[in-house]
């Protein structure tokens, strides 16, 4: 702790405010404290009682700032909207990794639209949902179109258009060119507004009592169209799950600690329906109290574009609940009621909400498991079957492809801990080789690609520099052939001359078994060995990335023996072609402007080489 910091704890006020950790002029967390003296004080002479990740945080902070304010209630609105704003490391952040779909309504326009919207912003819009998929949005997007003839249009208000179609057949109030004051047009969109909060029952029962009076006045074609209407909305209500007896609107919060992070799941209840639900991770925050993460959440959270409902009901007490309470009955415009359930019904909602938590980790773990199998754990067993003492970190597979000796190439691909590493896969051209040996390329390409390694590995150790950080220094722990003994025998003959000595092993194709150098026995695996299916996808890989690269030179190359005969194009003319367009395909597809803007070539030469690419046109 240095001497300016020292000063400044020994003299915080003794007063509410939020703190900001600093490190290095970075903001690193923000807190608040009804007494900032004892508060800030704590975190520097009461080590022993932090968490892993207090004391992480403490011994980088070089320095904080304070600001002091009049009471709780405003350390807690500051505190949140510092939080949003600078996002610091070691504070409990909101994290949604789902993508549901919401409605949108933006009040600051004169006419608003009802819109789907892909994600949730902060913009100040209205936003509904979130709803299972865009297809439920568009179901009570068309509902709300029968019911309330909203604008749908983007344009801009003009009095001089003429009603559009949807105008014509009753479905928008046609403001952009009908008299329609905005203040008539809120009467409307306010019905609407409260249709998307849940509330069908009123609508139903105008739709009913029109639908009766119409059929009375012998108006038919009326009553029709409110009997459609009012099936809409049944089939739209029947899709929503009855969850609670009452007709109260509430959010039901449930949290779950799970590894490192904190699961919450907010289920929206509206008229006592359940009419969608959304799961958050906070991360970092799995060592955190639990009332300190639905505290943050539910200021995060809530806000202008989630308006919080009357009632939220949540798994755990929160901290000085009465301040949450007063923020969110100011922001909303009406009073908010946070509880712990303990029985009846209200409990087992909470309880639904964990349950769906429970049911997320168990699945989440699950997926990590099997990705462990087969990753790590196949990597584990591959070492124990070829008899390894280590498991492999570093495995690169090695294929050969040509067509009858022509433009042979070689592909090294990289798996480094079970996982694909494609930025390391490598392509090789023969140098020395003539005709179709591909026991004399393996030797080539292993020699090249060792010798490579061995050489940037003594350059990177004289400086001091991790083997891993260069292109070829991070030498493999196990080589993978792409065929049997004699390519195999080839392979390790090139790493022998080399001074080396790397586990090896062939993969021939016939019935996928393993050859170990200098063994006349096969290894076959069990067809559901996760051992098995890693050194399957490497291998095919690795087939794959070299026949890919194969053909693409031929491509280039028939593509390069047309350009031989045409017209004003000579070596540096052909190279530099070739080099602009990365595929054969890319220079057949190319216009003549796009040939013409090679370097070096003119707009003549491109009409010959278009001519030559395109005999038929």
């Amino acid at each position: 702790m240095n001497a300016e910091l020292e000063w400044k704890i020994a003299n915080l006020p003794e007063s509410p405010g939020c703190y900001l950790m600093k490190s290095e002029g970075e903001i690193i967390y923000v807190g608040k404290a009804k007494n900032l003296k004892n508060r800030v004080s704590q975190y520097f002479h009461f080590s022993t009682n932090h968490t892993e990740k207090v004391r992480a945080m403490v011994s980088h902070i070089d320095d904080f700032e304070i600001i002091l304010v009049e009471g709780e209630m405003e350390a807690f609105a500051l505190e949140c909207n510092l939080i949003k704003k600078h996002m610091p490391r070691y504070n409990i952040k909101l994290k949604d990794d789902k993508a549901y779909p919401y409605i949108r309504v933006d009040l600051n326009e004169d006419y608003p639209r009802i819109e789907l919207a892909r994600k949730q912003e902060r913009d100040g819009a209205r936003y509904f949902g979130p709803f299972r998929g865009a297809t439920v949005v568009r179901e009570v997007m068309d509902v709300l179109g029968q019911l309330y003839p909203l604008r749908t249009c983007t344009g801009k208000i003009d009095r001089r258009k003429r009603p559009c179609l949807q105008a014509q057949i009753g479905r928008c109030m046609a403001p952009c060119a009908g008299p329609i004051t905005p203040e008539m047009y809120k009467i409307t969109l306010d019905k609407a507004l409260d249709f998307l909060n849940g509330h069908y029952k009123p609508v139903m029962a105008a739709l009913r009592d029109e639908m009766m009076e119409c059929s009375k006045a012998m108006n038919y074609e009326r009553a029709a169209l409110c009997r459609d209407r009012l099936r809409a909305v049944e089939l739209l209500v029947e899709k929503q799950t009855a969850i609670s007896t009452s007709d109260n609107d509430r959010d039901v919060i449930g949290l779950l600690h799970h590894d490192a992070d904190a699961m919450l799941q907010i289920m929206f209840i509206r008229s006592g329906r359940l009419i969608g639900s959304e799961q958050f991770t906070m991360e970092g925050a799995g060592d955190d109290d639990s009332g300190e993460i639905l505290t943050q959440f539910i200021l995060q959270y809530y806000g202008d574009e989630n308006v919080p409902p009357r009632e939220i009901l949540l798994s755990a007490e929160v901290p000085e609940a009465e301040i949450v309470e007063s923020l969110l009955t100011e922001s909303s415009g009406h009073r908010v009621y946070i509880s712990v359930p303990k029985r009846g019904d209200r409990l087992r909602l909470v309880s639904v909400a964990v349950k769906n938590l429970r049911d997320t980790a168990e699945k989440m773990d699950k997926k990590l498991a099997n990705s462990h199998a087969r990753t790590i754990g196949a990597c584990e067993e591959l070492a124990r079957v070829l008899g390894m003492t280590k498991t492999p970190r570093r495995i690169e597979g090695y294929d050969i492809s040509n067509t009858q000796g022509v433009l042979s190439v070689a592909s090294a691909v990289v798996m480094i801990a079970g996982a694909s590493a494609n930025q390391e896969n490598r392509h090789y051209r023969r140098k020395t080789v003539q005709g179709a040996n591909d026991f004399a390329s393996m030797y080539e390409v292993i020699t090249r690609r060792l010798s490579h390694g061995l050489n940037e590995l003594a350059e990177r150790n004289a400086k001091g520099l991790d083997p891993k950080g260069g292109k070829f220094s991070d030498l493999p722990d196990l080589i993978l052939i792409d065929g049997g003994q004699g390519q195999l025998a080839m392979a390790q003959e090139a790493m022998h001359n080399l001074g080396l000595n790397i586990p090896m092993f062939g993969l021939a194709k016939r019935i996928e078994e393993i050859w170990l150098p200098d063994n006349d026995m096969s290894i076959v695996l069990d067809r559901h060995s996760n051992a098995l299916h890693l050194i399957q996808r490497l291998r095919d890989e690795a087939h794959r990335f070299a026949i890919t690269h194969h053909r693409n030179l031929r491509g280039k190359a028939s593509v390069s023996s047309v350009l031989d005969g045409v017209a004003g194009v000579g070596e540096a003319r052909r190279k530099a072609v070739l080099k602009h367009f990365k595929t054969a395909e890319q220079l057949r597809n190319a216009t003549v402007s796009e040939i013409a803007e090679v370097q070096g070539v003119p707009e003549s030469v491109a009409h010959n080489i278009y001519a030559a690419l395109h005999p038929e046109a």
